[in-house]
């Protein structure tokens, strides 16, 4: 019997992970542990980890990491936290493996923490980019401590090969998150209109904007601009989610909730809207716009635009469902203009998938299930020198 521990921080990352976990609970030669950290544990983000226990699976530690405010000063000591927190969880559990997706704060604690403790650590999403967020160092650092890799293209499989993992463990499963809009069963339209206390009788967009962390102060100005571009639009409603607990969150937050106070007419706003609201959002919204990952990932396969504004995003591979601009008014004006065009929505209605066909649950469990647990050593894998002689 393998014990498997789940890292969950973010209700985005939750949804994501869900059908593993789902998975993973009945599993046979398989025992899940959960993990839960970060934003889960904290009533300003909406104690999601309610949602995770109302989903029916049993926390097996939750690990406080003492966020309070979003300064860069906070954010460390919260990962300084999570890093002693988790050592001790590890240490009582004592799982054969973790399982983690992604590239936040706190995932980086806690794959520190398994390194240091000699577990394996099996890592979801490895090798994207995102040039505008500091994510894309712990990405990366994260690929380096991890001993299997699942990847959601083969163009991130090659890059992780490069970080020099061994490809006979580096795998293309697709993204997870398509794992779950092949399997939810979505609200209709009246339970969903029901859900957000909104009519959608006319026009309705999905707003979802992050700081970029690798720029200084610049989420007041980039969402101001997003706003004055989206007051533009009349006889639209707005379902704005409010962002993660990433450096000068806070700042977006309240000026979300300004501007629905100012427009209760035409906006609402969610801490979270759970995987079940957001997905079934994207059925009934016209498009996305904002700088998260789900717009390029998972918002593609709804066949309706995304508008992906600034550089948090900057490097994934990106559908031509997805019309990226600057974060100033005018270029984000212009990328909704083209977004309500029968000529564009036309266009993308047949496009390629780029991640995956929603089986990469089966794939990730079918690697776990073989994997020996008992071997942490890995050699670097290095190129064929002849790829370097171009330099």
């Amino acid at each position: 019997m393998k014990k498997i521990g789940v890292v969950t921080g973010t209700r985005a990352e939750y949804g994501l992970l869900k059908p593993l976990i789902k998975v993973l609970d009945k599993a046979e030669n398989l025992q899940l542990q959960l993990l839960v950290t970060g934003m889960h544990l904290m009533p300003e983000f909406g104690n999601t980890y309610l949602q995770i226990e109302k989903d029916g699976f049993h926390i097996d530690a939750k690990i406080d990491d003492g966020l309070i405010g979003d300064s860069a000063i906070s954010i460390t000591k919260a990962v300084g936290n999570a890093l002693v927190g988790f050592a001790k969880a590890l240490k009582n559990l004592n799982p054969d493996m973790i399982i983690v997706l992604g590239d936040r704060s706190e995932i980086f604690a806690a794959v520190t923490a398994a390194m240091m403790t000699n577990i394996p650590v099996a890592h979801i999403h490895g090798g994207e980019t995102t040039e505008g967020a500091y994510d894309e160092f712990i990405r990366h650092a994260i690929t380096k401590m991890s001993h299997l890799h699942f990847t959601s293209t083969a163009t991130y499989r090659n890059r992780v090969i490069q970080l020099g993992e061994h490809p006979s463990r580096v795998f293309n499963v697709g993204a997870i998150g398509v794992d779950s809009i092949r399997q939810v069963n979505f609200l209709d339209k009246e339970a969903f209109e029901e859900s957000i206390s909104k009519k959608l009788d006319r026009m309705a967009v999905l707003i979802t904007f992050h700081p970029v962390t690798l720029e200084n102060a610049t989420a007041a100005s980039q969402f101001g601009e997003l706003l004055k571009a989206l007051d533009l639009m009349a006889d639209t409603t707005l379902i704005f989610t409010k962002p993660n607990s990433d450096r000068d969150g806070r700042i977006i937050v309240k000026m979300i909730d300004e501007y629905v106070t100012k427009n209760p007419q035409k906006a609402v706003a969610f801490t979270s809207l759970g995987q079940l609201r957001y997905l079934s959002a994207l059925k009934y919204v016209d498009f996305v716009i904002g700088n998260s990952s789900s717009g390029i990932l998972e918002v593609p396969y709804f066949k309706i635009p995304t508008i992906d504004i600034g550089d948090r995003q900057k490097g994934r591979l990106a559908p031509e469902s997805v019309i990226h601009c600057s974060p100033k008014f005018e270029n984000i004006n212009e990328a909704i203009v083209k977004a309500r065009t029968k000529i564009f929505l036309s266009s993308i209605q047949d496009q390629p998938s780029l991640y995956g066909d929603g089986h990469a649950t089966g794939k990730i469990i079918e690697q776990i299930k073989i994997f020996d647990v008992s071997n942490t050593k890995k050699s670097f894998y290095d190129l064929n020198p002849d790829c370097f002689e171009k330099f």
